[in-house]
Protein backbone atom coordinates (compact mmCIF):
# COMPACT_ATOMS: atom_id res chain seq x y z
CA UNK A 1 0.00 0.00 0.00
CA UNK A 2 2.88 2.37 0.85
CA UNK A 3 4.51 1.74 -2.51
CA UNK A 4 0.98 2.18 -4.37
CA UNK A 5 0.59 5.85 -2.92
CA UNK A 6 4.09 6.34 -3.53
CA UNK A 7 4.10 6.00 -6.85
CA UNK A 8 0.44 7.52 -6.99
CA UNK A 9 1.68 11.02 -5.46
CA UNK A 10 5.01 10.79 -8.22
CA UNK A 11 2.83 10.16 -11.11
CA UNK A 12 0.44 13.26 -10.10
CA UNK A 13 3.57 15.16 -9.28
CA UNK A 14 4.97 14.96 -12.64
CA UNK A 15 1.98 15.61 -14.37
CA UNK A 16 1.84 18.85 -12.28
CA UNK A 17 5.71 19.71 -12.73
CA UNK A 18 5.13 18.98 -16.45
CA UNK A 19 1.67 20.44 -17.46
CA UNK A 20 1.47 23.32 -15.08
CA UNK A 21 3.95 25.69 -16.32
CA UNK A 22 2.74 24.97 -19.95
CA UNK A 23 -0.75 25.92 -19.15
CA UNK A 24 -0.52 28.87 -16.89
CA UNK A 25 1.91 30.22 -19.74
CA UNK A 26 -0.60 29.01 -22.59
CA UNK A 27 -3.15 31.71 -19.96
CA UNK A 28 -0.75 34.64 -20.12
CA UNK A 29 0.09 34.23 -23.84
CA UNK A 30 -3.30 34.46 -24.27
CA UNK A 31 -3.69 37.73 -23.21
CA UNK A 32 -4.29 36.04 -19.59
CA UNK A 33 -3.42 39.48 -16.58
CA UNK A 34 -4.17 37.46 -13.29
CA UNK A 35 -1.17 36.77 -11.90
CA UNK A 36 -2.50 36.41 -8.15
CA UNK A 37 -5.28 33.82 -9.38
CA UNK A 38 -2.52 32.08 -11.59
CA UNK A 39 -0.79 31.61 -7.96
CA UNK A 40 -3.97 30.44 -6.20
CA UNK A 41 -4.40 27.60 -8.67
CA UNK A 42 -1.43 26.65 -7.41
CA UNK A 43 -2.64 25.46 -4.16
CA UNK A 44 -6.42 25.67 -5.20
CA UNK A 45 -6.60 22.16 -5.24
CA UNK A 46 -5.94 21.33 -2.00
CA UNK A 47 -9.78 19.62 -0.86
CA UNK A 48 -8.61 16.87 -2.66
CA UNK A 49 -6.28 15.67 0.07
CA UNK A 50 -9.02 14.93 1.46
CA UNK A 51 -9.82 11.75 -0.08
CA UNK A 52 -6.77 10.14 0.51
CA UNK A 53 -7.00 11.16 4.39
CA UNK A 54 -10.67 10.37 4.53
CA UNK A 55 -9.58 6.49 3.02
CA UNK A 56 -6.68 6.34 5.89
CA UNK A 57 -9.09 7.34 8.75
CA UNK A 58 -11.40 4.52 7.28
CA UNK A 59 -9.23 2.31 7.60
CA UNK A 60 -7.83 2.95 10.77
CA UNK A 61 -11.27 3.27 12.41
CA UNK A 62 -11.50 -0.36 10.69
CA UNK A 63 -9.10 -1.43 13.53
CA UNK A 64 -9.44 0.57 15.88
CA UNK A 65 -12.50 1.86 17.20
CA UNK A 66 -10.91 5.02 19.29
CA UNK A 67 -9.06 5.96 15.82
CA UNK A 68 -8.08 9.88 15.91
CA UNK A 69 -9.25 11.59 12.86
CA UNK A 70 -6.30 14.21 12.94
CA UNK A 71 -2.52 13.15 13.94
CA UNK A 72 -0.98 16.30 13.57
CA UNK A 73 -0.56 18.09 16.73
CA UNK A 74 -0.53 21.28 17.60
CA UNK A 75 2.98 22.42 17.42
CA UNK A 76 3.62 20.49 13.52
CA UNK A 77 0.03 22.48 12.48
CA UNK A 78 1.68 26.15 13.03
CA UNK A 79 4.79 24.99 11.38
CA UNK A 80 2.75 24.31 8.49
CA UNK A 81 1.00 26.94 8.45
CA UNK A 82 3.87 29.30 8.66
CA UNK A 83 5.45 27.19 5.61
CA UNK A 84 2.24 27.06 3.58
CA UNK A 85 1.90 30.92 3.86
CA UNK A 86 5.60 31.42 2.61
CA UNK A 87 4.18 28.65 -0.07
CA UNK A 88 2.08 31.05 -0.90
CA UNK A 89 4.59 33.76 -1.44
CA UNK A 90 6.47 31.29 -3.48
CA UNK A 91 3.07 31.19 -5.84
CA UNK A 92 3.38 34.63 -6.39
CA UNK A 93 6.76 34.82 -7.54
CA UNK A 94 6.81 32.08 -9.45
CA UNK A 95 3.95 33.35 -11.16
CA UNK A 96 5.14 36.46 -12.31
CA UNK A 97 8.01 35.18 -13.91
CA UNK A 98 5.85 32.60 -16.29
CA UNK A 99 3.86 35.48 -17.22
CA UNK A 100 7.04 37.50 -18.05
CA UNK A 101 9.13 34.70 -19.25
CA UNK A 102 9.17 31.89 -21.54
CA UNK A 103 8.58 28.43 -20.05
CA UNK A 104 12.06 27.40 -21.36
CA UNK A 105 13.29 29.91 -19.67
CA UNK A 106 11.48 29.96 -16.25
CA UNK A 107 11.72 26.43 -16.05
CA UNK A 108 15.71 26.06 -16.44
CA UNK A 109 15.83 29.14 -13.42
CA UNK A 110 13.39 27.75 -10.95
CA UNK A 111 15.28 24.16 -11.63
CA UNK A 112 18.11 25.92 -9.96
CA UNK A 113 16.21 25.87 -6.43
CA UNK A 114 18.54 22.56 -6.26
CA UNK A 115 20.91 24.58 -5.66
CA UNK A 116 19.37 26.75 -2.95
CA UNK A 117 17.76 23.52 -1.33
CA UNK A 118 21.29 22.03 -1.08
CA UNK A 119 22.62 24.82 0.75
CA UNK A 120 19.34 24.96 3.12
CA UNK A 121 19.06 21.86 3.24
CA UNK A 122 23.17 21.56 4.78
CA UNK A 123 22.29 24.45 6.93
CA UNK A 124 19.19 23.30 8.60
CA UNK A 125 19.02 19.12 8.73
CA UNK A 126 22.53 18.77 8.19
CA UNK A 127 22.35 17.18 5.00
CA UNK A 128 26.01 16.45 3.57
CA UNK A 129 27.24 17.41 -0.16
CA UNK A 130 27.86 14.82 -2.41
CA UNK A 131 29.66 14.87 -5.86
CA UNK A 132 26.43 14.58 -7.59
CA UNK A 133 24.15 16.89 -5.93
CA UNK A 134 27.36 19.51 -6.45
CA UNK A 135 27.30 18.73 -10.30
CA UNK A 136 23.66 19.72 -10.39
CA UNK A 137 24.20 22.77 -8.69
CA UNK A 138 27.14 24.04 -10.81
CA UNK A 139 25.14 23.09 -13.93
CA UNK A 140 22.04 24.28 -13.13
CA UNK A 141 23.46 28.11 -11.60
CA UNK A 142 25.42 28.19 -14.61
CA UNK A 143 22.87 27.38 -17.35
CA UNK A 144 20.28 30.23 -15.71
CA UNK A 145 23.37 32.54 -15.60
CA UNK A 146 24.03 31.53 -19.45
CA UNK A 147 20.17 32.76 -19.57
CA UNK A 148 20.21 35.72 -18.15
CA UNK A 149 23.01 37.30 -20.51
CA UNK A 150 20.99 36.14 -23.48
CA UNK A 151 18.09 38.71 -22.73
CA UNK A 152 17.10 39.44 -26.56
CA UNK A 153 16.78 35.99 -27.72
CA UNK A 154 13.75 34.48 -26.01
CA UNK A 155 12.28 37.88 -24.45
CA UNK A 156 8.19 38.16 -25.10
CA UNK A 157 7.40 39.97 -28.02
CA UNK A 158 6.53 43.72 -26.78
CA UNK A 159 7.93 43.20 -23.13
CA UNK A 160 10.50 45.85 -21.48
CA UNK A 161 13.90 45.49 -20.39
CA UNK A 162 12.25 46.07 -17.00
CA UNK A 163 9.39 43.97 -17.18
CA UNK A 164 11.74 41.11 -17.86
CA UNK A 165 14.56 41.23 -15.95
CA UNK A 166 11.76 41.52 -13.10
CA UNK A 167 10.13 38.40 -14.36
CA UNK A 168 13.99 37.03 -14.09
CA UNK A 169 14.98 37.96 -10.46
CA UNK A 170 11.73 36.71 -9.15
CA UNK A 171 11.58 33.58 -10.86
CA UNK A 172 15.38 33.41 -8.67
CA UNK A 173 13.94 34.42 -5.79
CA UNK A 174 11.00 31.76 -6.26
CA UNK A 175 13.43 29.29 -6.20
CA UNK A 176 15.59 30.68 -3.54
CA UNK A 177 12.31 30.40 -1.50
CA UNK A 178 11.60 26.93 -2.66
CA UNK A 179 14.62 25.63 -1.74
CA UNK A 180 14.26 27.52 1.65
CA UNK A 181 10.66 25.64 1.78
CA UNK A 182 11.67 22.03 1.42
CA UNK A 183 14.43 22.32 4.28
CA UNK A 184 11.55 23.52 6.35
CA UNK A 185 9.03 20.77 5.60
CA UNK A 186 11.83 18.41 6.45
CA UNK A 187 12.50 20.03 9.65
CA UNK A 188 9.30 19.94 10.52
CA UNK A 189 9.13 15.97 10.06
CA UNK A 190 11.81 15.93 12.21
CA UNK A 191 10.75 18.09 15.04
CA UNK A 192 7.46 16.77 15.27
CA UNK A 193 8.07 14.54 18.13
CA UNK A 194 5.73 11.52 16.43
CA UNK A 195 5.86 8.92 14.41
CA UNK A 196 6.14 10.26 10.18
CA UNK A 197 3.23 8.44 8.55
CA UNK A 198 1.87 9.03 5.48
CA UNK A 199 -1.27 10.19 6.89
CA UNK A 200 0.71 12.61 8.76
CA UNK A 201 2.83 13.60 5.64
CA UNK A 202 -1.06 14.44 4.02
CA UNK A 203 -2.12 16.52 6.80
CA UNK A 204 1.05 18.50 6.78
CA UNK A 205 0.70 19.31 2.90
CA UNK A 206 -3.08 20.02 3.49
CA UNK A 207 -2.28 22.30 5.85
CA UNK A 208 0.28 23.78 4.11
CA UNK A 209 -2.01 24.07 0.52
CA UNK A 210 -4.65 25.74 2.67
CA UNK A 211 -2.57 28.96 3.99
CA UNK A 212 -1.16 28.69 0.76
CA UNK A 213 -4.30 29.30 -1.15
CA UNK A 214 -5.47 31.49 1.55
CA UNK A 215 -2.50 34.04 1.30
CA UNK A 216 -3.35 34.46 -2.21
CA UNK A 217 -7.29 34.92 -2.05
CA UNK A 218 -6.17 37.46 0.07
CA UNK A 219 -3.79 38.69 -2.82
CA UNK A 220 -6.78 38.25 -5.38
CA UNK A 221 -8.91 40.69 -2.84
CA UNK A 222 -6.32 43.27 -2.83
CA UNK A 223 -6.09 43.43 -6.30
CA UNK A 224 -9.48 42.95 -7.14
CA UNK A 225 -9.41 40.10 -9.18
CA UNK A 226 -12.91 38.55 -7.71
CA UNK A 227 -14.59 41.75 -9.20
CA UNK A 228 -13.05 40.85 -12.69
CA UNK A 229 -14.80 37.39 -12.72
CA UNK A 230 -18.31 38.93 -11.27
CA UNK A 231 -18.13 41.30 -14.69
Amino acid sequence: MKRTFLIINSIILSIGNCGGPLIMRLYFIHGGKRIWFSSWLETGGWPIILLPLLFSYTRRRSTSANAKPILMKPRVFSAAAVIGTLTGLDDYLYAYGVAKLPVSTSSLIIATQLAFTAVFAFVLVKQKFTAYSINAVVLLTVGAAVLGLNTNGDRPAGESNKEYWLGFFLSVAAAALYGLILPLIELTYKKAKQELTYTLAMEIQLVMCFFATAFCTVGMVINNDFQFFLV
